[in-house]
């Protein structure tokens, strides 16, 4: 048996929660391995409906659950959540959740500076998009070695030396931003009182990680946001700060490169992105309100509404390329359903040269235009079909040509937001 990381194939949102949640089934333990509450996942189970940001969606079965050392995290989002999701009669206990001991947080000098820099970017396509959440910042002080991790929560002293550390930091670029300076003894008390609510739950993840792997348990590494949101392989600056792609399962979790064994693509039938940067086979005509009304297109925790297109054929095979992915899961199949025709993006006009690949410049991105290939919609319905064979004819032949384009196997198919409305072709943890 194998052990299975989920990721994101183009720029998040394509359906990740519902089958980590799935695929949590099959699995002993899950682990959330980068990002940060920025990127919710929404699970229905039942009808039930349950929307994450931190926590891994592995806690709504009461499968041990980790938080690894590549999230940022928000102590007091993180305890929210909890509480949140427990009003929903899910218990969460430190049997159930583990938080990485060497994980960094995010403090709330972090958010303040997020939204004070988007405010102050003026210029046309200065503003990045981001959440306004903190987890740039947090992560810039990460590689800064100066963040405050989960740890040290545990040792006063300790707190007062790294609050002294981001102050030198940090006030001189609030100054330039209009942000008064931070109040150490404000932060210091904030940071005692939250620390015996979080500490119960901080764990050497590694370890934890690493018994589990000896002991023959079946591990899914959950992904947060989409491979064209990496900070090195994204549509860069238009991405989080944090690398996205399947590799950092290893270093976000603490498991070494053999840790994450079968690498599943998560890949919606039609494209999205949420905030700014380029986007070449965005709809802005009625056939983009259409994606955007029947499949219910806003982010789980902003709301912000979702920019859609067509399927983008060149920048799927390349995230297959980038992540290593074994197979794919394809999602919101049935929000085609009624589409007379439907168009798949196999290349890149740029400059009066065809590409076959997403180039790394910003300006060829933006001046990238799809060329599609045209394929026949159906009328019938696709919504919580449970098998293959129960397909109609047009739309197997659109995921069979979706295989072909990208260069992967349909290892699922998912055709509501319900938990059972799942096609199983290939099991991933078979590898």
């Amino acid at each position: 048996m194998a052990n299975v990381a989920v990721v994101g194939a183009q720029w998040g949102d394509e359906g990740k929660g519902k089958i980590v949640d799935w695929l949590s089934n099959r699995a002993d333990m899950v682990v959330r391995f980068q990002g940060g509450h920025n990127a919710g996942h929404t699970l229905v189970v039942d009808g039930k409906v349950y929307k994450l940001a931190l926590l891994p969606s592995g806690v709504v079965q009461g499968k041990p659950s980790v938080i690894g050392n590549g999230v940022v995290i928000d102590p007091w989002h993180l305890l929210g959540e909890i509480e949140k999701i427990e009003a929903q009669g899910v218990r969460i206990t430190p049997d159930v959740l583990m938080v990485a001991d060497n994980a960094c947080l995010i403090l709330p000098i972090h958010p303040a500076l997020d939204v004070a820099r988007e405010a102050a970017a003026s210029a046309p396509g200065a503003r990045i998009g981001t959440t306004g959440r903190g987890i740039g910042p947090a992560y810039e002080d990460k590689v800064g070695r100066r963040a405050i991790r989960v740890c040290d929560l545990a040792n006063e002293d300790d707190l007062r030396v790294k609050i002294d550390r981001l102050r030198a930091h940090h006030d001189p670029l609030r100054a330039g931003l209009g942000l008064e300076p931070i109040d150490p003894e404000a932060l210091l008390a904030q940071l005692l009182e939250i620390a015996p609510k979080i500490l119960p739950y901080a764990r050497p993840a590694w370890r934890v990680l690493d018994q589990a792997q000896k002991a023959g348990k079946r591990i899914l590494f959950e992904g947060a946001q989409g491979a064209f949101l990496d900070v090195d392989h994204g549509t860069y600056p238009y991405v989080t700060s944090s690398n996205t792609v399947a590799g950092q399962a290893s270093a976000g979790s603490g498991m070494g490169p053999r840790g994450p064994g079968y690498v599943l693509g998560i890949v919606k039938a039609y494209t999205t992105r949420v905030g700014e940067g380029p986007f070449a086979c965005e709809l802005n005509d009625e056939i983009g309100r259409h994606l955007a009304t029947v499949g219910r297109e806003a982010g789980t925790n902003t709301g912000r509404p979702r920019r859609c297109g067509w399927f983008d054929a060149v920048l799927v095979r390349q995230s297959v390329a980038i992540n290593g992915i074994d197979g794919i899961a394809l999602t919101k199949l049935d929000v085609l359903d009624g589409l007379k025709e439907l168009k798949i993006c196999v290349g890149y006009r740029i400059g009066g040269e065809v590409l076959d690949y997403l180039p790394s410049s910003l300006k060829a991105q933006g001046q990238a235009e799809p060329v599609f290939e045209t394929m026949e919609g159906w009328s019938e319905s696709t919504a919580s079909v449970r098998s293959f064979r129960d397909l109609n004819a047009r739309a197997i032949k659109y995921v069979r040509r979706i295989e072909e384009l990208i260069g992967a196997p349909l290892a699922l198919l998912s055709t509501s937001p319900e938990r059972e409305d799942t096609i199983l072709v290939r099991d991933p943890f078979l590898g």
